[in-house]
């Protein structure tokens, strides 16, 4: 429409068109999401379902006559409690419901204690219980692992005792109060619990095992393609087109702020109860001892980059047998990488050679240039890093009682050692030659 047409066009014609293009817009972007990950739509038809089946206590009139005006906390629970993940659905649920019988007990227990001193000291009793009781749960709230895995729950906790305890001052029947507020608070935790966990449920411990494995494959894809773009005999560093630069490192940066969510992934996963290949007790911990050493080795890609994204000429000059090794060091570590995802989804034990890197560098190469032996050795950090993750994988197909591999043995030919002290020495000599 050219600017002509749209100054001719009425003020409503106007309004019309733009609320039609931000519609279309929100439909395109709804479609996509549902599309990247069709268990949103799941997850949001679990909500609702699960704020159907509870709104039934107030339409069931022998329910709501049992529980009156209360039935509404079991409402604000299904809301403030389903989350995507079981996990996280499990926590936010034992930590309301507990928080609250904790909570209302103390807040009836402070009452009692409050009638026996009189009319005049009540009030100051409530008024300072609720004092100190905040302020120490508050300040709870700082320590590491409560903050983790209980800061909902002390939240909860602080709300439930100040209601029940204030309110006990005006309202004479406390008692049944704090029993209705409970057990409304216990329905709507067993509500998002069954929904949850029995239609179609998401286990945070499979999506943390997805998200490492994924993080690995970025940076093997990194090293992969490497090695074909940079060091291969017939294609040097100036064939590289900018598409496939911009796509060769655009994966790995994802790694680097990857902690958070493994962090919420491995605290929700605690809470699930043994499913599937997981059982109780599984080793979250090595997960994120992974995660560390793979950020590790994802920051000597990034140094790699910035250097190869400073000049590529360089590479073109060097020799063949430079190019060689740098191309069997980068290869090697790419596919070793790979073959540790894989072991990591299908919980085998992995079969990656620990020696390879030591293979590649055993020896004395003359590296022209100081750009050259800088990615020589930022290749060589990173092959140290892939034999940390590999002892680390190893370390997880102990504790988690990997099976055996039955078709990935033939990949590298040797099997993997999953103690890292055992790791081949690597001994590297670099000449620059000026």
């Amino acid at each position: 429409m050219s600017s002509m047409e749209v100054e001719q066009m009425s003020h409503p014609e106007r309004v019309f068109d733009a609320t039609k293009a931000c519609i279309v817009r929100v439909l395109k972007k709804t479609k996509k999401l549902s599309k990247d990950d069709p268990r949103r739509v799941i997850h949001s038809l679990k909500v609702g379902l699960a704020l159907t089946l509870v709104s039934l206590l107030y339409y069931i009139r022998p329910v709501y006559d049992g529980f009156g005006v209360a039935t509404m906390w079991a409402v604000l629970t299904v809301i403030v409690v389903m989350e995507y993940s079981v996990g996280a659905t499990i926590g936010k649920g034992l930590n309301r419901a507990f928080a609250t019988l904790l909570g209302g007990s103390l807040g009836i227990g402070a009452h009692q204690i409050a009638e026996l001193l009189g009319e005049k000291g009540e009030p100051v009793f409530l008024g300072v219980s609720v004092f100190l009781l905040a302020s120490g749960a508050t300040f709870s709230r700082f320590f590491p692992r409560i903050k983790a895995r209980y800061d909902y729950g002390v939240t909860i906790f602080i709300l439930s005792f100040s209601l029940v305890s204030m309110s006990s001052y005006r309202i004479e029947d406390i008692v049944e109060l704090g029993h209705q507020r409970l057990s409304t608070v216990a329905i709507g935790v067993a509500v998002c619990l069954c929904v949850s966990m029995f239609i179609c449920p998401v286990w945070a411990g499979g999506e943390l095992q997805e998200l490492i494995a994924l993080n690995i494959e970025k940076l093997a894809a990194f090293l992969e393609g490497l090695s074909t773009l940079y060091f291969a005999e017939n294609d040097g560093g100036g064939d590289v087109s900018k598409e496939k630069k911009n796509l060769l490192f655009q994966g790995y940066k994802s790694v680097l702020n990857s902690k958070s969510t493994e962090d919420a992934l491995a605290n929700f996963a605690r809470w699930e109860p043994g499913h599937g290949r997981f059982q109780f007790k599984h080793p979250w911990n090595q997960y994120l001892k992974i995660g560390t050493l793979t950020r590790q080795c994802a920051c000597h890609i990034e140094a790699l980059h910035s250097v190869l994204n400073s000049d590529n000429q360089a590479l073109l000059d060097i020799d063949d047998n430079t190019r060689l090794v740098l191309y069997n060091l980068s290869s090697e570590s790419g596919k070793a990488l790979s073959e540790l995802a894989s072991s990591i989804r299908s919980m085998t034990i992995p079969t990656v050679v620990t020696s390879f890197a030591s293979d590649a560098l055993g020896a004395t190469i003359a590296l022209d240039g100081l750009k050259v032996a800088t990615v020589a050795s930022l290749l060589i950090e990173i092959a140290a890093c892939v034999e940390r993750v590999t002892g680390s994988v190893g370390e997880l197909a102990q504790k988690a009682n990997f099976s055996t591999a039955t078709a990935h043995g033939a990949m590298h030919g040797a099997s993997v050692n999953p103690d890292p002290t055992e790791a081949a020495e690597v001994v590297v000599v670099l000449t620059v030659v000026d």
